[in-house]
C-alpha cells in the first residue's frame, strides 16, 4: 500500500505504508480494517490495477473513495490484445507462430510502440508487413484501437480524454475482432474506474510502480529474507514508510 497524497503544486511523493502478503479481497480489506475508520475516511482517491479483488476491497472498505483504473495497466491490455492477434493471424497464415522473415514477426516490437514515436523508417516496416496479405488487417486495427487507448490519456484537455475514452466505451465491444471485443466489454465493466482518470487529475499507479522496483532491488541487494517482519521493515525503511 502506498500514499500517493499530492503537495500543493500538485506533485506526488510516494511513500510505502506497508505491506501485506497475498493478493486478495481479503488481504487488502483487512489490512483497510485495522487502519480504523479515520483513516478510511480520509482516503478520497484509490488507484488500482484491473483485480475485481481490489475493487471489491475499496466498494466495501473505502465507501466514499474513488476507484480510478491505472492507465498503464489500461494501455498495457492494449498492447497485449494487438499481441494476440498478431499471433493469431500469424498462425492462420503461416501455419506457425513465426520464424525469421515472417512480416508480422518482423514488426512486433514496431507493434508496441506508440505511433508518436515511430520513425519513418519503422512506419515504412509496419505498413509493407500489413500489404504482404490482406489478413494482416486485423493487426492493423487492433493496433490503431491500442493506439486510441493512448491518445485518451495523452490528451491534454482532460475533457477531450474522457470523450475519446467514451468514444471507445461504446465502439471497442462491437468490433468483429474478438480480442478487441474482449478488452470492450472488459472496459465497459470498469467503466467509471476507466473514465475516473480524467475526473482525479490524472490519478494513477505509477508511484506505486516506482516504489515496487525499489522494493525489488532492495530484495535482490539482501539475497533474500528468512524473517517477513524484518522483510517488512527493511522494506519501509528502504521506501520511506517509517518517516511519521
Amino acid at each position: 500500500m502506498v500514499d500517493l497524497t499530492r503537495d500543493d503544486q500538485g506533485r506526488v511523493h510516494a511513500r510505502l505504508l506497508d505491506l501485506v502478503p497475498g493478493r486478495s479481497k481479503k488481504a487488502y480489506a483487512d489490512w483497510l480494517t485495522a487502519r480504523g475508520q479515520e483513516f478510511r475516511t480520509g482516503v478520497q482517491v484509490a488507484a488500482l490495477d484491473p483485480f475485481g479483488g481490489y475493487k471489491s476491497a475499496i466498494v466495501d472498505q473505502l465507501e466514499d473513495a474513488t476507484a480510478v483504473l491505472d492507465a498503464f495497466h489500461v494501455v498495457k491490455l492494449g498492447t497485449q490484445v494487438v499481441d494476440e492477434v498478431r499471433r493469431r493471424v500469424q498462425q492462420d497464415t503461416t501455419g506457425h507462430r513465426g520464424r525469421k522473415g515472417d512480416p508480422l514477426l518482423g514488426i512486433q516490437t514496431i507493434l508496441r510502440a506508440g505511433a508518436e514515436n515511430l520513425a519513418d523508417k519503422q512506419q515504412a516496416r509496419l505498413a509493407r508487413a500489413i500489404e504482404a496479405d490482406e489478413r494482416h488487417e486485423e493487426v492493423f486495427v487492433a493496433w490503431q484501437c491500442a493506439q486510441q487507448l493512448r491518445a485518451a490519456y495523452r490528451q491534454q484537455d482532460l475533457t477531450d480524454g474522457r470523450h475519446l475514452a467514451e468514444k471507445i466505451l461504446a465502439s471497442f465491444r462491437r468490433c468483429p475482432i474478438p480480442e478487441v471485443a474482449r478488452l470492450g466489454r472488459t472496459l465497459r465493466r470498469w467503466r467509471e474506474a476507466f473514465l475516473a482518470y480524467f475526473a482525479t487529475g490524472r490519478a494513477n499507479n505509477g508511484p506505486t510502480e516506482a516504489m515496487n522496483g525499489i522494493i525489488e532491488l532492495h530484495r535482490r541487494l539482501a539475497r533474500d529474507y528468512r524473517n517477513r517482519e524484518n522483510y517488512r521493515l527493511r522494506m519501509l525503511l528502504a521506501a520511506r514508510g517509517l518517516t511519521p
